[in-house]
């Protein structure tokens, strides 16, 4: 192989499939539910929402979801914020990493804590709860189940309503990095917050 045929290999790998659809290519469907997300606290359709478009129905249901995940859980922003990077960095995801690591920040996350979650370390400092979101998250994404111990520490912390939010924000997360993963989503043009590979 050539070096042009590898540059070539390579921008393929790494072109944005599902690419942003003006309003005017948008079908009648696509424009109300884009309409919906700009008029909701996102205020713009950006990262997971421009594939999800191309479905404007299972974007409808996906966006719902995630307004309240992200915007209302039961366990708060903060602790929302880091079950999202930790599902982020499990995913390799790097616009979801973009977007949700200075929202971390922002939130109370310690800087030291974000970087050590993008370089696959264990992050030292940790208060309890924080502890207790990494370790339930990490364990569900490589084990794929959750132990008795680390189960209860969630329990005790966030109740059974908290548990099952922080279940929920793993699977909506890992869905959205399914999707922009598949899509090749192009991280925004400004992104300051960029995951380590």
């Amino acid at each position: 192989m050539n070096s042009e045929q590898k540059s070539e290999q390579k921008s393929e790998q790494i072109s944005d499939r599902l690419g942003a659809l003006s309003m005017e290519q948008m079908t009648n469907a696509q424009r109300v539910v884009a309409q919906a997300i700009i008029d909701g606290p996102r205020g713009a359709v950006y990262g997971p929402f421009v594939p999800l478009l191309r479905s404007p129905e299972l974007m409808q249901h996906a966006q719902r979801m995630g307004e309240y995940l992200r915007f209302r859980s039961a366990i708060g922003s903060r602790l929302s914020e880091l079950a999202i990077l930790v599902t982020a960095r499990q995913w390799n995801q790097k616009v979801e990493w973009a977007i949700h690591a200075p929202i971390a920040a922002q939130c109370g996350i310690d800087r030291a804590i974000i970087d050590a979650i993008g370089a696959r370390q264990s992050p030292h400092g940790l208060r309890e709860d924080e502890a207790a979101v990494i370790d339930f998250c990490t364990e569900l994404h490589c084990n794929k189940k959750v132990s008795d111990a680390t189960y209860a520490k969630a329990r005790r912390l966030f109740g059974e309503h908290g548990v099952v939010d922080l279940m929920g924000l793993n699977g909506y997360y890992t869905f959205l990095a399914m999707i922009m993963n598949s899509a090749q989503t192009a991280l925004p043009k400004d992104a300051e917050w960029i995951l380590p590979e």
